[in-house]
């Protein structure tokens, strides 16, 4: 079994707005998606924590935006150990969640992707059950026009056959324009199906891999 790259990620901070986030420097990769798509439970499988980031059956749990350090993942140009960070986005749309505090992480998130210059990457968590929401298509919009690579992990694989998944799959890479830095893989955190392909994804992600050529 191979070494897991992200098993090292600690729990750093939660931050209330993008300038109280961990200094802008060195590579970070941004978890991204719906309250009930399982973002958490990705987070938990691709890092090795059962409980790094939060689980709940209430969804709409995440309303910070929180920050883990990944300590000695990323080199920089003088070989030195370069700040790596996991950021964990606020899940979005849960309806019980108050209109003003939408509003908020809608701006704040606006915020963070336009402004962070240590953002290499998104993986944006979308249940394989369900059609992609605004949310979703508003992500992959900016990671299009920004050409931010994004990986898209269709979640909760285990809920449909093997057939029915693959199915979901190919109907997402149909709807993605194939000159964009958007990648999709079926996933499932509890049978364990796609992590060690996601975990590779991110380190591709935070090593400044997959951004097209100029």
């Amino acid at each position: 079994m191979s070494i897991n790259p992200l098993q090292g990620a600690q729990f750093v901070l939660a931050a209330h707005r993008v300038n109280q986030l961990p200094a802008d420097v060195g590579a970070e990769v941004a978890f991204a998606g719906r309250s009930n798509a399982g973002k958490s439970s990705a987070l938990n499988a691709l890092t090795g924590h059962k409980s790094l980031a939060r689980t709940s059956k209430t969804p709409g749990r995440t309303q910070q935006m929180v920050a883990f350090s990944l300590p000695g993942v990323v080199q920089d140009e003088m070989s030195q150990a370069a700040p790596t960070r996991l950021i964990d986005l606020p899940g979005y749309g849960y309806a019980k969640v108050p209109e003003e505090l939408r509003e908020h992480w809608r701006q704040e998130i606006d915020r963070y992707l336009h402004d962070r210059k240590s953002l290499r990457g998104v993986v944006l968590i979308v249940d394989i059950r369900h059609p992609l929401k605004e949310f979703d298509r508003t992500m992959l919009e900016f990671c299009f026009g920004t050409l931010l690579p994004c990986h898209v992990l269709l979640t909760k694989a285990d809920k449909l056959s093997r057939n029915q998944a693959a199915q979901a799959l190919a109907a997402l890479r149909k709807q993605l324009d194939a000159s964009t830095p958007v990648t999709a893989q079926i996933f499932s955190s509890s049978e364990g199906t796609g992590v060690e392909a996601a975990r590779e994804a991110v380190m591709r992600m935070l090593h400044g891999e997959g951004r097209p050529s100029d």
